[in-house]
């Protein structure tokens, strides 16, 4: 069984590339360089998708009471 915690996911998921969907609707992926215990995270690289159209964001973060979900891929 394991017992690791949400945010020892998140930990293990530093460096690289997740999944964040938003309230709105839109998803943003992005290398995650850090986050708070509020769930705010900071991406690289970040890309966000939404209603079939992808723009490119750069260097993003993202308020953690905006965040439905958080995914590693």
């Amino acid at each position: 069984m394991n017992n690791s915690r949400p945010i020892d996911v998140l930990e293990k998921a530093r460096g690289k590339k997740v999944i964040v969907r938003l309230k709105n609707g839109s998803d943003i992926t992005g290398a995650l360089q850090a986050f708070d215990l509020h769930l705010n995270i900071w991406l690289e690289g970040a890309e966000e998708s939404r209603n079939g159209t992808s723009t490119k964001l750069g260097s993003v973060l993202v308020r953690g009471d905006t965040i439905i979900l958080i995914s590693p891929e």
